[in-house]
């Protein structure tokens, strides 16, 4: 749908009753690392690289100096670095590999991307009582390597690693996430297209970026451990594969994934309920003393991803999965019920023909914030809000740093933003906060634009009231979403008896004493109330006893729905002797009704 030309750029909204304010940390484009206050003033911005930037009790801050060169890295950081806050470096690690790039670098080199934990907080975030060491303390790092294996692909493979290690530089631990494709899930179909492609990109030569790991943080303490979950552990590794839509949680001491939900979401009802994650970012659980604690949160970004059965979006089964919007879900680990969530629609727009007023494909966050708000980051348009648990919008910036490329497209992405208390930065004076109301858009213009109003308005006679539901070109979510309808009669279920698959065959097959009539149908469905008292009153006046009478709710039977290739409803079917002899659809009035129901009984 496209942006604006003309659009404000820096704090747009801020509602201090309602924020949980501080200062906010964001990755530039082409810029370092901006850190600002609630009202968008700029506070320091240092001329560094972030993949993402933390901030550290103190004002210290995390990053890295820079990448390898694109000719044979991808998204490699030469080293990950933390800098005081006059931009002095304190701690330095880069001793994971020793590349030897011909015509281009010769040095060791951290290979990290994406994530990484300093030890005394599992997310990076703030979480009160959780704060990571600044001047000491293990750092857990997710990192790069590049295999070949032939069980996964018979192309070169850039594989997603993770490595702790101490204040020193030295690796404590590793585990490789290519040493345990087995237990990711993989159908044969998908097995089969990952082989063949494994989202190949363009670096060094060509490598196939099979996963692309793009979070990880502890788990930290959390109450399903407390309860006996060991799936649970604190130290356990929680971790997401962006290009395999799969989430996971890994036991640090055995190195086995003990939770994972993907790469197919039709696997169980619970799966198909909370929907199909595609393409996610900055999946982790939220930590303990935040609302929701023990809850998992995940930016889903939709945009696509997943490897399976081709489609007419998906040719050969690469990126096979897609959705043109994003998700923001919390949702229980145990039951996968959805506790909370932000989609297009709770920000009031329509789906699907407003759904990309929401939507950002490629990189993006969620924060959980002391007061219960969300801290959102919209990254491909450079957006942040912060969110409130009923939805409201209490705070937006958009980034006015844009890429410098003078040709070819210019935008202002974010990868990840995080919010901190003033006191992380004891050298700064505690900032003035004032209340930015929203813009009315719709009076607002530009120097030199005409005001809003027609000079004159003509009322034209016979013309119809403007309707609030218009139906548009495509059916939206709400319509397409009938069983969550209010109901508009009740079915005589004494009369009607209810039946289910797990009773079809004894109520409705195995009868032989008589005919057997079938109500398929819904108390949300209008068409259902108007024939259901005319079939009733014939049934009682002119069929007593003549036929054995069920009932089947669709919207809670779908298995009987798809068995007996129900459409449109309401629809009734008569049985005899275990098969189908009649069937007809729709409202009827009582003499064709009667019509009807006695030719069963000739």
């Amino acid at each position: 749908m496209g942006q604006p030309l003309v659009f404000p750029h820096g704090v747009t909204i801020y509602n201090p009753e309602k924020c949980w304010s501080g200062y906010t940390i964001v990755p530039l484009i082409n810029d370092g690392v901006l850190l600002f206050d609630m009202n968008g003033n700029e506070i320091r911005r240092w001329n560094m690289h972030a993949m993402p930037p933390k901030l550290l009790p103190g004002g210290y801050v995390m990053g890295l100096s820079g990448y390898r060169h694109p000719d044979y890295g991808m998204q490699d950081g030469v080293n990950l670095m933390e800098i005081d806050y006059d931009g002095n470096i304190v701690w330095e690690f880069d001793h994971f590999e020793n590349i030897d790039d011909p015509g281009r670098d010769h040095r060791w080199m951290a290979r990290q991307h994406h994530d990484y934990q300093r030890e005394g907080n599992p997310v990076g975030y703030y979480v009160p009582g959780m704060d990571a060491k600044p001047l000491e303390g293990n750092t857990l790092i997710l990192v790069h390597q590049t295999i070949r294996n032939p069980k996964i692909s018979d192309k070169k493979l850039l594989d997603d690693a993770m490595i702790e290690v101490d204040w020193e530089g030295n690796i404590l631990w590793k585990w490789s996430i290519s040493d345990h494709f087995d237990e990711l899930g993989f159908d044969e179909a998908a097995k089969n297209v990952l082989f063949r492609d494994p989202n190949m990109r363009s670096s060094d030569g060509g490598v196939g970026d099979y996963l692309h790991v793009n979070c990880m943080s502890y788990l930290g303490p959390n109450k399903w451990y407390d309860q006996g979950d060991m799936r649970f552990k604190p130290e356990n590794i929680i971790f997401d594969c962006r290009e395999a839509n799969i989430l996971a949680i890994l036991d640090k001491e055995t190195g086995k994934i003990v939770w994972r939900i993907g790469p197919d979401f039709n696997a169980t009802p619970e799966l198909k309920k909370l929907g199909w994650i595609i393409g996610q970012h900055h999946f982790h659980m939220i930590p303990k003393g935040l609302p929701g604690e023990g809850n998992l949160m995940v930016f889903d970004n939709g945009g696509w991803g997943g490897y399976g059965v081709p489609n007419p979006a998906a040719p050969i089964g690469a990126k096979n999965a897609h959705r043109d919007y994003s998700r923001v879900l919390e949702f229980n680990p145990i039951t996968l019920e959805i506790v909370w969530k932000v989609t297009p629609k709770e920000l009031g727009h329509a789906i699907p023909t407003d759904a990309s007023k929401f939507y950002s494909p490629y990189v993006s966050s969620a924060q959980r914030l002391p007061n219960g708000n969300t801290l959102i980051t919209e990254g491909s348009d450079g957006r942040l809000i912060e969110v409130t648990p009923d939805h409201e919008i209490v705070w937006e910036w958009i980034s006015p740093y844009y890429t410098h490329n003078e040709k070819g497209p210019k935008n202002n992405m974010i990868y990840r933003a995080y919010r901190y208390p003033y006191s992380y930065v004891p050298q700064e004076p505690t900032p003035v906060e004032v209340e930015i109301k929203p813009i009315d858009n719709v009076t607002y213009r530009v120097p030199g634009a005409g005001a809003f109003g027609a000079k004159k308005i003509i009322d034209i006679p016979g013309t119809l009231p403007y309707y609030q539901d218009v139906a548009l070109c495509v059916a939206t979510d709400d319509e397409e979403d009938v069983t969550k309808r209010e109901k508009v009669f009740q079915v005589d279920t004494s009369f009607f008896k209810p039946v289910t698959i797990s009773t079809w065959n004894d109520e409705v097959l195995k009868v032989k004493d008589k005919p057997v009539l079938v109500l398929f149908g819904a108390e949300r469905c209008t068409h259902c109330k108007a024939l259901h008292p005319v079939l009733e009153e014939a049934l009682k006046e002119e069929y007593e006893g003549q036929y054995e009478i069920r009932y089947v709710d669709v919207d809670a039977n779908q298995d009987l729905v798809d068995t007996c290739h129900i459409g449109g409803i309401p629809v009734v079917a008569i049985f005899k002797n275990g098969e189908e002899v009649q069937r007809f659809n729709g409202e009827k009035d009582y003499d064709d009704l009667c019509d009807i129901l006695d030719k069963p009984l000739a």
